[in-house]
């Protein structure tokens, strides 16, 4: 059991370091390369909000490496300064994108608000899962015939693949919109445009690394614990 819960952990991981290498390099190659518009990241994302009628969003800037992301408690686009002030395609497309999250809110989209609706639960299931689901597995190991604790263990992980899960169409979605909006707003060329998509296709792919990992990890558990039921 533990063989096999340590072989996907280090394959995802190492997948998961790949694709954030590459996301890096991605980001580093783009920011060498500026928009026809000039407009720095803080001036794509306000321009982004006004034109889809959104004027009670602030865009502020927070410390921290491809630390960007849209609080809607607070309802601020947040830019790392590499994307507040930069003027070029890494910057734009990050900025835009989080903006499209800000347009999602504003317009009621569906699985962000499911998404929303999930993260009370999310943060109790991923602090508890992996401790519950380590008990149940040491009870079966010293021979206990319950397999209840480590299938509540298996429950609360479930909710937070649930969630990776929910994510995926919610990013896709952000860059969906960031895109379009891109290039209808002439913020972007056409090959810039195509460097845009490359940059927020690596991104989206760390979510979906994430996503796969945590189903495969919960299909494992649901082996052992079929398996144990059936001895």
């Amino acid at each position: 059991m533990t063989a096999g819960i340590l072989v996907i952990s280090v394959v995802f991981m190492l997948l998961g370091m790949l694709v954030q290498f590459r996301l890096k390099s991605k980001f580093k190659q783009y920011s060498e390369v500026p928009t026809s518009s000039r407009l720095s990241g803080k001036e794509v994302a306000e321009k982004m909000l006004r034109d889809n009628g959104i004027y009670n969003v602030a865009v502020v800037s927070v410390p921290g490496f491809l630390s960007d992301h849209y609080d809607p408690t607070k309802k601020t686009v947040n830019l790392s300064s590499e994307v507040y002030e930069g003027r070029n395609i890494s910057a734009a497309a990050v900025a835009a994108h989080e903006c499209g999250h800000a347009v999602q809110h504003a317009t009621a989209y569906s699985m962000l608000m499911l998404r929303s609706r999930l993260v009370p639960i999310t943060q109790i299931s991923t602090n508890l899962s992996q401790w519950v689901i380590i008990a149940g597995l040491g009870i079966m190991g010293f021979g206990g015939g319950n397999q209840t604790i480590l299938l509540i263990g298996i429950i609360l992980f479930a909710v937070s693949t649930l969630f990776s899960v929910v994510t995926l169409p919610v990013e896709f979605d952000a860059s969906a919109r960031a895109l379009k909006w891109l290039d209808t707003a002439n913020i972007t060329g056409t090959k810039e445009q195509e460097k845009a998509k490359d940059a927020l296709k690596w991104a989206a792919l760390t979510y979906v690394v994430a996503a796969i990992s945590s189903i495969a990890m919960l299909v494992y558990y649901i082996m052992i614990y079929t398996g144990r039921s059936r001895d």
